[in-house]
């Protein structure tokens, strides 16, 4: 079965036109602006939107007019790449003293969508679909992660969440999860000796490189593989770089999340 990306694209950007009131809502502002009619619209708007066009319809009534008109004719893909954009807005902060204001398409956006929120529905499930593609070829870098012993529940959702942050191109989380997923997995293997040692000496909050260190000094009485601090060292450099340093790179976080999986095999052999 082949799955084409860019039809589906296609097809939800048809889906997101249909029935959606843009074009028409456009349309309306336009005209009535252009009819000296404005005062329709303050009914029909919530407040804080109504107060906005009017100022704008102030500043350049016949700009005001034209630019409703052409985002009329526009509406499909105007109104698809603001919502993205009103999307991205949620994911970054936004400075108060910039001496910006929130454009009118924000608000728009938001009359429009009403309770259904369609207009962000389709911003996501575009992001999504984007994100297939290069999702797959990255899944084409990993084979089965075969361990002979198992670890935690804890330890398998943390290996997930940082797979899946590859996948989908959230490289530094990756490699943070990384490291997450190692803590985790060597607590569950120290013998108990060792565990209440390490509660005591770093007052129950050993990092990865805490629980290194203890590891190597005791490989014998952990029964760990002789690589495995070598492999496992490589994951935590990687992961504080990622907490410290900044954010990486797609052949980073491709290359930590290799050696986490090959640390757990080598963990996990008996």
């Amino acid at each position: 079965m082949s799955i084409d990306v860019s039809r589906l694209e296609s097809q939800l950007l048809q889906m997101s036109a249909e029935g959606a009131p843009g074009k028409e809502f456009c349309e309306a502002i336009s005209e009535l602006a252009r009819t000296s009619r404005f005062d329709q619209l303050r009914d029909a708007l919530p407040a804080i939107v109504y107060d906005e066009l009017w100022a704008r319809y102030q500043q350049d009534s016949e700009a005001f007019v034209a630019g409703w008109r052409h985002l009329a004719q526009e509406m499909r893909q105007g109104f698809i790449q603001h919502a993205r954009q009103r999307l991205t807005s949620l994911t970054r902060l936004q400075h108060a003293g910039n001496g910006s204001v929130t454009p009118a398409w924000q608000e728009i956006q938001r009359a429009l969508d009403g309770q259904q929120n369609d207009l962000l529905r389709a911003a996501i499930a575009m992001e999504l679909l984007e994100l297939v593609e290069p999702a797959v070829f990255r899944a084409t870098h990993l084979r089965e992660c075969v361990v002979a012993a198992p670890s935690s529940d804890e330890a398998d959702r943390y290996l997930d969440e940082a797979t899946r942050c590859y996948f989908y191109g959230l490289f530094t989380a990756c490699a943070v999860m990384c490291r997450s997923v190692l803590e985790e997995a060597i607590k569950q293997k120290l013998p108990e000796s060792l565990t209440r040692l390490v509660r005591t000496r770093y007052r129950n909050a050993a990092t990865l490189g805490n629980l290194l260190h203890e590891v190597n000094n005791n490989l014998q009485l952990c029964a760990i593989d002789g690589d495995f601090p070598r492999v496992a060292n490589q994951v935590n450099d990687v992961g504080r770089k990622a907490v410290h340093q900044g954010l990486l790179s797609e052949d980073e976080a491709r290359l930590c999340l290799q050696n986490a999986r090959l640390a757990l095999q080598l963990l996990l052999q008996h």
